[in-house]
């Protein structure tokens, strides 16, 4: 009896609300461009929702999957969701900074971050550097005067092609304070239950 009215009590409050399950108790979604689409970040709206992939395993084999530091540069900030969303709305969105996942081409095209784009963490080039706003001074050296801002993710606490991404552009003087760590990663998203996205169709014959 108590199930019942606890069942019948969720979807009063659920219907009343629109959203029972927020992001903060005043934020409910953000809404962001990913491949020209508009989506709706929020969180899965089922209190009996949980990951059954491979986001749900408590042990990979060490090395490569080791448990990485907090910390990657002491001068680089870290981030968790919240200043996540935000960089989406005031950075990704108005295309003052970009959300990068580092991941390899075949973990991005699975299953992502909404607006985030990839380039993989062995892929740095010097095209890619002059995109992200990089350029060769006269002296041959990278100018980072003029980069981008950008926010980057693996796969997670125990995924190092973050830390790899970031060795590669700081060895080319990208601007510390011009980079966010997301170190949570889609593990750390994917277990709040916040979208993500599929940029590649996985077909089961």
């Amino acid at each position: 009896m108590k199930t019942l009215l606890w069942i019948a009590l969720s979807g009063l409050i659920f219907a009343e609300t629109d959203c029972a399950i927020k992001i903060t108790d005043t934020l409910t979604h953000v809404t962001t461009l990913d491949s020209g689409q508009k989506v709706k970040i929020e969180r899965v709206q089922n209190v009996e929702n949980v990951l059954r992939d491979d986001y749900t395993k408590t042990s990979r084999i060490c090395p490569p999957f080791c448990i990485q530091p907090t910390k990657v540069d002491r001068k680089i900030n870290n981030i968790g969701e919240l200043e996540l969303l935000k960089f989406i709305q005031e950075k990704v969105l108005t295309n003052k900074g970009l959300l990068i996942d580092t991941r390899l081409k075949s973990w991005y095209e699975l299953e992502t971050i909404p607006s985030a784009i990839n380039i993989p963490y062995p892929a740095i080039s010097e095209k890619i550097l002059e995109t992200l706003g990089l350029f060769h001074k006269k002296d041959g050296s990278w100018d980072g005067s003029q980069a981008i801002e950008l926010l980057i993710f693996d796969n997670g606490v125990w995924c190092e092609q973050a830390k790899r991404f970031l060795n590669n552009i700081l060895m080319m003087n990208y601007p510390k304070d011009k980079i966010l760590y997301y170190r949570g990663g889609f593990q750390g998203w994917k277990l709040l239950g916040l979208t993500t996205t599929v940029h590649k169709e996985i077909r089961v014959d």
